[in-house]
C-alpha cells in the first residue's frame, strides 16, 4: 500500500524542525567560570615566571593539583582561592574577572554584534514558525482535521 503524505502535516513537521535547527544554531555559548577561572591562574602564575610547583609550593597544593585546576578539572575551594590570592599577591575576585584584550576589543564587538542580530533573528524566526504552525492549526480545525 502506498504511503501518502498528507502536505500540510509535512510543511508543519518541516517547520518545528527547522524551527529547533535555528535555535541549536543561535544558541550563545556561556563563558564557563571554569575556563575563566583557569585562564587567569595561567596568566598570573606565569607573568611571573613561575612554574606550577613554584605556585605549589607557595599555596601548599601539589603542582597536578594546579595543573588541574589551569585545565579546568577542579575547582578550587574557597580557601584554596584565598591562598592562591593571596600567593599570587592579587584580589581573590580577580581570578574571577574577564577582561578584553585591547588587541582583540575589535573582535569582541563584532562578536557582541553578532550576538545580538543572532538573538534578534532567533525571535523574528520563532514568532514566524509559531504564527505558520498556528496558521496550519487554524485551516485543519476549520475543516474538522485533528493531528
Amino acid at each position: 500500500m502506498p504511503v501518502v503524505l498528507d502536505y500540510k502535516h509535512f510543511r508543519k513537521v518541516v517547520i518545528k524542525n527547522l524551527s529547533f535547527t535555528i535555535k541549536i544554531q543561535i544558541r550563545l555559548k556561556m563563558t564557563n567560570i571554569r575556563e575563566v577561572l583557569a585562564g587567569n591562574l595561567r596568566k598570573f602564575r606565569q607573568d611571573r615566571g613561575w612554574s606550577q610547583a613554584t605556585l605549589a609550593e607557595k599555596t601548599g597544593a601539589s603542582p597536578h593539583y594546579i595543573g588541574m585546576l589551569e585545565n579546568q578539572n577542579k575547582f578550587p575551594s574557597s580557601e584554596m582561592i584565598q591562598k592562591l590570592a593571596s600567593a599570587l599577591k592579587i584580589d581573590p575576585t580577580e581570578l574571577f574577572s574577564k577582561e578584553i584584550d585591547p588587541q582583540n576589543s575589535v573582535k569582541n564587538s563584532q562578536k557582541a554584534a553578532l550576538e545580538t542580530v543572532g538573538m534578534a533573528v532567533n525571535r523574528i524566526l520563532t514568532k514566524f514558525i509559531s504564527d505558520e504552525i498556528q496558521k496550519i492549526d487554524d485551516e485543519d480545525s476549520e475543516k474538522g482535521i485533528i493531528v
